[in-house]
């Protein structure tokens, strides 16, 4: 009996650790999502959470600091647009996700994959600066 669970413990290991890693990725992505609306909804009132610029702001906002530390957001304005009420502004957040680094690094690779969540509104009110930043 002791030898079958010896045989089986690295097995049922990697699988506990894969299924941590993938809900660990998943609350990156919904953290993602939320931060790509709120930068989207903030960006199409001209407006920002504090004082300083909105990106730094939206990413204070996250719930980890691999987020806070590793993510980008960008803010973007379809090309030719005037930032006129009714036209669209996107916000996009990107991360690397790197897979099981306690362990990748033991292996000799990191494995990383990159999570991306966007959102899109409507401009309710003109804006005065140009948001086309990344």
């Amino acid at each position: 009996m002791l030898v079958e669970f010896a045989l089986v413990l690295p097995l049922l290991l990697v699988l506990l650790l894969g299924m941590m890693e993938f809900g660990r990725a998943f609350n990156y992505w919904i953290d993602e999502t939320h931060l790509a609306n709120v930068a989207a909804r903030w960006a199409s009132v001209d407006k920002s959470p504090g004082a300083g610029g909105l990106q730094e702001e939206i990413l204070a906002e996250a719930d980890t600091e691999q987020l806070r530390n590793g993510a980008t957001v960008c803010i973007n304005l379809p090309s030719g647009s005037a930032g006129k009420v009714g036209e669209p502004v996107e916000a996009t957040v990107n991360y690397d996700f790197t897979w099981m680094p306690y362990i990748s690094n033991v292996l000799g690779g990191i494995t990383s994959t990159n999570l991306s969540a966007s959102a899109t509104m409507r401009i309710e009110q003109a804006l005065t600066v140009r948001r086309t930043e990344c």
